[in-house]
């Protein structure tokens, strides 16, 4: 497969009506674009697709993004592939069409092992973090580390599960949801009324 680098997407203007009339408040994935833009573009994940004749390759930052978006919702990859072929929030969220057919579930199982395969599963958080940065939605704070030494495949497993996570908290935020207050244990209860 040969790639054909596209760093930015704009959403088509039906999508992006019919989106909108859809979900007037917008959600998760709508506001993640409208408020941070492209998240992975295609020149971080060029080494993954070597300059060779043949068919085009999907985009690999969209194929980056949909991997978050997966694990944000549990999904297969054959759940997630119908996701982008049937709702308006992930074509709005990635920049397709409305008659865009998607691809076979088969492409994302091979986009993370060539993740994998060349080491780069830590690329899916460092760059989402970079946006937050950017966007001063968190501070730096030197190198990021992630806690896991075994297999790669688990360790992308958890970097996708952590983006999935930062996405969802980003949500909250922007919709100023309110933090549950910290339960308090029987025993410190008890503590309380006696001191």
């Amino acid at each position: 497969m040969t790639l054909h680098p596209k760093n930015q997407w704009e959403i088509p203007e039906q999508t992006a009506q019919i989106a909108c009339a859809s979900f007037p408040k917008g959600n998760m994935y709508m506001k993640m674009y409208d408020e941070l833009g492209v998240l992975y573009a295609d020149r971080e994940f060029t080494i993954l697709f070597p300059a060779r004749c043949g068919q085009s390759a999907m985009s690999p930052g969209k194929l980056a993004l949909i991997t978050v978006m997966q694990f944000a919702e549990g999904l297969t990859d054959r759940q997630a592939a119908d996701a982008v072929r049937s709702r308006i929030d992930w074509k709005y969220a990635l920049g397709l069409e409305l008659t865009d057919s998607g691809f076979d579930c088969s492409v994302l199982s091979e986009f993370r092992s060539r993740l994998c395969e060349y080491g780069l599963a830590n690329k899916l958080l460092d760059l989402m973090l970079v946006r937050f940065q950017e966007k001063k939605l968190i501070k730096h704070r030197g190198k990021q580390r992630t806690r896991y030494f075994g297999l790669a495949k688990t360790h992308l497993q958890h970097i996708a599960t952590a983006c999935a996570i930062n996405l969802s908290r980003f949500f909250a935020w922007s919709n100023h949801v309110t933090k549950a207050r910290t339960r308090i244990s029987s025993f410190a209860r008890l503590n309380i009324h006696f001191t």
